[in-house]
């Protein structure tokens, strides 16, 4: 967010409310999200016969596991855009334009 601290600054004085800046980061956040979480369960599924020697007592494809662990993934990549984004909003607009 450091790289778009100016961007937030500029929409920020032009009049745009905290709620729509916030959901501006996370619907660009959700969509590398979502990106990543399709390639790793597509890695996943390929290397199937990989993970069934080294993960014991579970299926490698186990629908539950696999979703926990997608859903853990995206929740803390979602908070990792979301602290980011809530820390440059607290920052003065004229300040950030000066730079």
């Amino acid at each position: 967010m450091t790289q778009r601290r100016r961007e937030i600054g500029i929409r920020v004085a032009l009049g745009s409310s905290s709620a729509k800046v916030v959901r501006l980061v996370l619907r660009e956040a959700f969509v590398l999200v979502s990106a990543g979480l399709a390639a790793g369960r597509t890695g996943a599924v390929a290397m199937q016969g990989a993970i069934a020697n080294e993960v014991y007592c579970v299926e490698p494809l186990d629908p539950v596991v696999l979703g926990l662990v997608m859903a853990t993934l995206a929740a803390v990549s979602l908070l990792a855009c979301v602290l980011p984004a809530r820390r440059a909003l607290r920052v003065d607009p004229m300040t950030v334009l000066e730079e």
